[in-house]
């Protein structure tokens, strides 16, 4: 009798306010958890919502590939009771890798105290950076039940950074209060919650291509399940290739090659990715740049031989900034794949593997009767030859598997009937 009334409250508290447990009251060992992603429309950036501190607050942060750990402005409203702040030296801060420490001369409060562990913090966007107060809070994570999402579960302790309300600055997507940093770093989201729960550093990225629907975050072992009935067990993804880390803990992979139509550009590719002093660099995939940026060179060879092949369709003079070729949408098809237009394969490492770029991620409808390709010149002298933007991720399932260092991709999911925004998070069993 105990029992069924136990499990009755335990129910009709759920409805009320989501349940959070902790890892010790699961019934199950949890290994693949789940955050939603929003596509703001006015920015085209890419937002997730964390419920953190106490009381639990929903944050919502911009999603970052390159960020090396999760930040949030603690000025404005960050009130929470379970707030600590590691000292100076301390081993929090050794994990971060920074060893400055900070002081305020403000009243105490989050993100202001003396003696604690200071840590550098970047805004992506304007490339600000500001020393903000490392911070350790508590935040809850939905676990994933196959294409659903279950229970959250409480993560005690989580590490980050405690930033000033001017790093806020710039183009970012209304109501955002921080950055979820996914980098390479002992501290980044993927790191801490595969430290926590004991699993393997991976997680899988499914960008919405629309601010109708969800997209979805996965950290965990997996399998990531898609509805309908799309899993990494059986179809999603298709390649694999060798990810590396930059210097600021982002991922890049090398591009050997760019082929439209099956037609190879006539480039020595070799040649863009050698920087000053000599050392091989690759292209890098960035979650905050909106549209893929190229040198120069690759960028007037890749708009000039795309023009070539959609030669039916008129081009529109002057193109529409920041676009560099543009066409009269009304020559151009549409299909479930999106505009009917030639593909563009990135060939990968070497040249086995290649990750084909269709009419949905290549061409943008810049205004009612004009499609531009999707890709900016990035100027003669860019810190990355190729940087691959969230236009070109969206409906893409990305699996970044950093036991194995590898990249996983699955190119659009529209050929296998679904997309990015059928995980259903409606459904908290």
């Amino acid at each position: 009798m105990a029992t069924s009334i136990l499990k009755l409250l335990l129910v009709i508290f759920s409805v009320v306010s989501p349940l959070v447990l902790s890892k010790y009251q699961l019934p199950f060992q949890p290994n693949t958890f789940v955050l939603p992603v929003t596509k703001d429309s006015a920015t085209s950036l890419h937002v997730t919502n964390i419920r953190k501190g106490t009381p639990l607050v929903s944050t919502p942060l911009l999603v970052d590939l390159n960020n090396k750990f999760l930040w949030i402005d603690c000025e404005k409203n960050y009130t929470s009771t379970t707030y600590q702040f590691p000292l100076c030296h301390s081993t929090q801060c050794a994990r971060v890798g920074n060893h400055y420490c900070h002081q305020c001369s403000a009243p105490a409060r989050p993100g202001c105290h003396n003696n604690t562990c200071g840590v550098m913090t970047t805004n992506p966007l304007t490339h600000w950076n500001v020393l903000g107060e490392l911070g350790q809070d508590s935040v809850s994570i939905q676990v994933a039940r196959g294409k659903n999402s279950g229970l959250y579960v409480d993560v005690p302790e989580f590490i980050f950074s405690c930033a000033p309300s001017r790093l806020l600055a710039g183009p970012l997507p209304k109501d955002v209060v921080g950055v979820a940093g996914l980098g390479h770093n002992s501290v980044s989201l993927p790191h801490q919650l595969a430290s926590h729960f004991g699993f393997r550093p991976k997680f899988g990225l499914c960008l919405p291509s629309s601010s109708r629907g969800n997209g979805v975050i996965f950290i965990g072992k997996g399998p990531y399940e898609l509805d309908p009935g799309m899993s990494t067990v059986s179809r999603p993804i298709i390649g694999y290739t060798p990810i590396t880390i930059g210097p600021r803990g982002g991922y890049h992979i090398q591009v050997s090659a760019i082929s439209i139509n099956n037609k190879r550009l006539p480039l020595d590719m070799s040649s863009f990715f050698r920087n000053k002093q000599g050392s091989f660099v690759k292209a890098m995939i960035s979650t905050t740049t909106p549209y893929t940026t190229l040198h120069h060179s690759i960028f007037m060879a890749t708009t000039k031989f795309f023009a070539h092949q959609l030669s039916w369709a008129p081009q529109i003079q002057p193109p529409v900034s920041p676009f560099g070729v543009c066409f009269n949408s009304s020559y151009i098809t549409g299909s479930r794949m999106g505009p009917a237009a030639p593909s563009i394969d990135l060939v990968l490492q070497n040249g086995n593997v290649s990750w084909t770029i269709s009419g949905a991620n290549s061409l943008v409808l810049a205004r009612p009767d004009v499609y531009c390709l999707g890709f900016v010149d990035g100027g003669i002298r860019p810190r990355n030859p190729i940087v691959l933007g969230s236009y070109q991720l969206e409906n893409n399932l990305l699996e970044f598997d950093l036991a194995r260092s590898r990249l996983g991709f699955s190119n659009s999911l529209l050929f296998m009937r679904t997309s990015c925004a059928t995980f259903n998070f409606t459904s908290t069993p």
